[in-house]
């Protein structure tokens, strides 16, 4: 069996009872992802989305979570305020079904980075309702899990720009730390 190692999770907790419709989550996300930072505004580039339906004042928060290369089985519905939502709605993770969670120019999956560098996500800091809350746990997995995790992103980079692409761009970054 493989050695455990510890690992911090880190997840958003959403209050969609909190929520008012504001974007602002949207607005800073986009507007950190942005190249330089703070540079635009494109709601596109958000790693969070607000699914509204503005006449019934319902806004639900969600968040990017992985990528995944095959649209899922499940296509459930959810009945909120006598209104009926699918299940994609909800759905976290990028996938070849949808346009959501994806980068605009280049197609690549989105997937929430909790803002690294920063004490906690911007769209918790911007989040004047206090619908968003940042919370941290630490657990313990299998070394071989996180190996696997990486790896499928690595396979993800593989299957969109091909393997010579990536290498020469691993080069590149390589050269300028």
């Amino acid at each position: 069996m493989g050695e455990k190692v510890k690992k911090i999770i880190k997840t958003l907790k959403i209050d969609v009872d909190k929520c008012n419709g504001c974007r602002a989550c949207e607005v800073i996300c986009s507007a950190f992802h942005a190249t330089p930072k703070y540079s635009s505004n494109n709601p596109a580039r958000s790693r969070i989305r607000i699914i509204r339906d503005p006449f019934r004042d319902i806004y639900v928060p969600v968040y990017a979570g992985e990528y995944t290369p095959a649209e899922c089985a499940g296509r459930d519905k959810y009945l909120i305020d006598g209104k009926e939502y699918d299940e994609c709605s909800f759905c976290r993770a990028a996938c070849p079904s949808r346009p959501e969670f994806k980068e605009p120019d280049s197609g690549l999956p989105l997937k929430c980075d909790m803002c690294e560098g920063e004490d906690e996500p911007l769209c918790v800091k911007w989040c004047l309702v206090d619908a968003l809350t940042y919370e941290e746990r630490e657990e313990e997995v299998d070394e071989a899990a996180v190996a696997d995790e990486m790896e499928a992103d690595l396979e993800a980079l593989i299957d969109k720009f091909g393997v010579e692409k990536l290498g020469s761009t691993f080069a590149r970054l390589a050269q300028k730390r």
